[in-house]
């Protein structure tokens, strides 16, 4: 056993860790800053991202200590879990800001959404690896797309369209690493096209048509529909080199940002902790993507290859929206920011998926 432990931790890829650890690092003391700038004494909210985070790097340990073929196999149930999981909460859900996609256990708001986004990774891994040299036939586009689609559709009726996005672009960038040609590109495309104005008469509602219209033209109503973006980037604006200083952000500590834990809290730490603090807030997500990619060579299986390009790109993609929100540059859709925002359901969801690269990591090492 103690045999073991010793291979464990000398196969664990701690430039993986370290990065990740200062992030969540980060995430927490801009919540304990809003926390004191609303008043908030008791600091409750710091308090639950405090136990959010203990559980999740505990679940992180132990991920990465479960054997990798074992959470390969359980994919296929996994799924139909997720399933199970987003038509019981459009039943029995919680609807938070016109979104039903909560459940109320304990007091504490649990969303499933963002557990079935690592879910589709590694059903979509498992299917993919299993393909091997007939990965690029019409078929397996379909199948795994009609596997993607019947997630998005039941996150679309919550809705919450910024979750479906993410989905969709997990799918996309998988099949970009298992090698479809581009022809399925284009016709991916052409999907998107009628989608998207499908949606925009049967789904989207009247605030998320307002965010979109906001995004093509956001001096129109920055008191109104366009108040959260301009109100994010006059915190950045304000920031300068060094910051305001933690708990001296005059927009989030005064509360004329909306959702600063959230949504929002790259603008607070623009604004506190001025280009200093963004840039090395980037230097981390920067090392954590760079050490992922670097050991893709040295992965013993496609299961594992797949599963990181996808938890890569997924943590990436939505880096970038929630980034891409604060400057007014994508329209906002409601996504945090990966290990930083408040919110137990995706820091636990981010830190599990950590947990399996390094599983990956670790058996790949042993075997190699």
């Amino acid at each position: 056993m103690l045999a073991n432990i010793k291979l464990y931790l000398k196969n664990f890829d701690w430039l993986i860790f370290f990065p990740v650890l200062f992030l969540v690092s980060f995430g927490l003391i801009e919540i304990y800053s809003i926390a004191l700038g609303q008043g908030a004494l008791d600091a409750l909210n710091f308090k639950k991202q405090i136990i959010f985070a203990l559980i999740g790097f505990l679940a992180l340990f132990i991920f990465s200590w479960l054997d990798s073929y074992f959470i390969k196999s359980l994919s296929r149930y996994w799924y139909l879990v997720a399933v199970s999981l987003l038509i019981s909460v459009l039943i029995f859900g919680e609807s938070i800001r016109g979104t039903k996609g909560w459940f109320n256990l304990f007091g504490l708001g649990v969303q499933p959404v963002e557990f079935v986004k690592i879910i589709l990774i590694m059903f979509l891994s498992n299917y993919f690896s299993n393909l091997a040299v007939k990965i690029k036939t019409l078929r397996h586009f379909f199948v795994s797309g009609l596997a993607t689609f019947i997630f998005v559709l039941l996150i679309m009726l919550q809705p919450d369209f910024g979750s479906a996005m993410m989905l969709f672009a997990v799918w996309l960038v998988l099949l970009f690493a298992a090698g479809f040609r581009k022809k399925y590109f284009f016709l991916i495309f052409l999907s998107m096209v009628v989608i998207f104005i499908s949606a925009w008469f049967l789904f989207f509602k009247d605030y998320q048509k307002e965010r979109i219209l906001t995004f093509m033209n956001p001096g129109e109503n920055s008191l109104e529909s366009g108040y959260n973006s301009s109100q994010a980037m006059i915190a950045i604006g304000s920031g300068g080199l060094i910051g305001k200083g933690v708990g001296f952000g005059s927009q989030s500590q005064l509360k004329f940002l909306p959702e600063a834990q959230n949504d929002f809290i790259f603008s607070v730490i623009a604004e506190e902790l001025g280009f200093l603090g963004v840039f090395l807030l980037l230097v981390f997500y920067g090392i954590f993507f760079f050490r992922c990619f670097s050991v893709l060579p040295k992965i013993s299986n496609d299961f594992g290859v797949y599963f990181i390009i996808g938890a890569c790109g997924l943590i990436f993609i939505q880096m970038f929206i929630n980034i891409g929100m604060n400057l007014g540059i994508v329209p906002i859709v409601g996504l945090s920011l990966p290990f930083v925002s408040y919110g137990g359901s995706s820091l636990i969801t981010f830190l599990i998926t950590v947990g399996i690269i390094q599983n990956i990591i670790i058996k790949s090492k042993i075997n190699y």
